[in-house]
């Protein structure tokens, strides 16, 4: 008792419609991508432009513990070398 479907698993890929199918699917892709890379690279600098305020708005403001410059002590004269 020989089991005739299960030794046919996986051949669609390489029946005549699979092949063909894979060879139309390969050229689409090589299209797409060469004509829509330009339209990327186009686009690109307003990206960075647009990440510019998501930066401000995720570093966390100016002073947020980056070490002490000196800058409050010193407006006040309480640190400075009076």
């Amino acid at each position: 008792m020989t089991n005739e479907h299960s030794s046919h698993t996986g051949s669609w890929f390489r029946s005549r419609s699979g092949l063909a199918l894979l060879a139309f699917l390969a050229i689409a892709a090589f299209f797409v991508i060469t004509e829509h890379t330009a339209h990327f690279f186009g686009f690109l600098p307003y990206l960075l432009l647009l990440a510019c305020p998501l930066l401000h708005l995720f570093h966390g403001g100016h002073g947020g513990g980056h070490g002490d410059h000196g800058g409050k002590e010193g407006l006040d004269g309480k640190g400075g070398s009076r």
